[in-house]
C-alpha cells in the first residue's frame, strides 16, 4: 500500500495560554519533546523533565531560544519517588499552581516469554506503569489541593494488541489504560479530568536506532495511512485532552491511529 504524506505542521491557536504543565520524558524527538513543543506554541508555561540529564538541558535551551521565559527542566527519574516528589514541588515554586501534567515516561524492550528475565520485566514495569503511577499520584495530590486540572498518560496500542516479544510492555501499558480509568473516577470529585492517549507508531530517531528496518516496515504495513505517525500528531490530540475542548472527556484511552480493537 501506498503511503499517504504527513500532513503540514498546524500552527498552534493558543489553547492552553495562562496555563502551567509539566512532561515527563520530554528531552528527546520523540511525544513527549514534540508536546513539549506543542505546549508552548499554545502558550502555556512548560516545565520538562527527563532522566536524561544532559539532553533534558540540550532541549530546554533549544526552546528557550524559541520561547524564552516560557519553559525550565528538571531532571527526574520517574522510578524514584524523591525524585519524583522534587519535580512537583519544583513546578510549583516555579508557577504556584499546576493544570496540566503529561505522564510520558516509558520503557520498551523486546524479549521472548521463555527468555525474559525478572528484571526485564521489572525494569519495563517501573518505568511505563509504576513511574506513571508515582506521577499520577503526586499530580493528583497537587492537583486536589488547588481545584482542578488535567492529566493525560501516554499508553500504547500494544495495550490492546498481541504482538510476540512484548509481554511486560503490553502488560505496562494495558496498566497504564486501567490506572487512567480508575484514576478519573476518583479524580471527577475534585474537578480533574484524567484520560490517555493511544499511540501505534509515531517514529522518532531513537525508535529508529532500537528497531530493525523489517519490524518498522511491518509495523507501518499495519497502518490505515500507510506510513508511521509524526510525534507531533500524537502531540496534537494531547492538546486536545490537555484543552477546554475536551472538558467533557474523562476516563478515555484516545487511539492515535486505526488500531482500536
Amino acid at each position: 500500500m501506498t503511503g499517504v504524506e504527513s500532513p503540514s505542521y498546524t500552527p498552534g491557536h493558543g489553547l492552553l495560554r495562562g496555563r502551567t504543565a509539566v512532561i515527563t520524558a520530554a528531552a528527546g524527538a520523540g511525544i513527549g519533546g514534540a508536546t513539549a513543543r506543542r505546549f508552548l506554541e499554545e502558550g502555556a508555561q512548560v516545565l520538562i523533565s527527563d532522566a536524561h540529564t544532559r539532553r533534558l538541558k540540550e532541549h530546554e535551551a533549544e526552546l528557550a531560544r524559541e520561547f524564552p521565559g516560557a519553559v525550565t527542566a528538571t531532571p527526574c527519574d520517574v522510578t524514584d519517588e524523591t525524585q519524583v516528589r522534587a519535580l512537583f514541588e519544583t513546578a510549583h515554586r516555579t508557577h504556584g499552581r499546576l493544570d496540566i501534567v503529561v505522564n510520558n515516561a516509558g520503557l520498551g524492550g523486546t524479549a521472548p516469554l521463555t527468555d525474559m528475565t525478572d528484571e526485564q520485566w521489572s525494569t519495563v514495569l517501573d518505568v511505563t506503569l509504576s513511574g506513571t503511577f508515582r506521577c499520577l499520584r503526586a499530580a493528583l495530590r497537587s492537583m486536589k489541593e488547588t481545584g482542578g486540572g488535567v492529566i493525560v498518560n501516554n499508553a500504547s496500542v500494544i495495550g490492546w494488541r498481541a504482538q510476540a516479544g512484548q509481554a511486560h510492555y503490553a502488560a505496562a501499558k494495558a496498566g497504564v489504560m486501567a490506572l487512567t480509568r480508575c484514576a478519573a473516577i476518583e479524580a471527577a470529585a475534585y474537578g480533574v479530568r484524567v484520560n490517555a492517549v493511544s499511540p501505534s507508531l509515531a517514529l522518532h530517531p531513537h525508535l529508529a536506532k532500537v528497531t530493525t528496518p523489517e519490524l518498522l516496515e511491518e509495523l507501518t504495513a499495519r497502518e490505515a495511512f500507510g506510513r508511521h505517525a509524526e510525534p507531533w500528531e500524537v502531540a496534537n490530540v494531547i492538546v486536545f485532552l490537555a484543552s477546554g475542548y475536551s472538558s467533557y472527556m474523562t476516563g478515555e484511552v484516545v487511539a492515535v491511529s486505526s488500531q482500536h480493537p
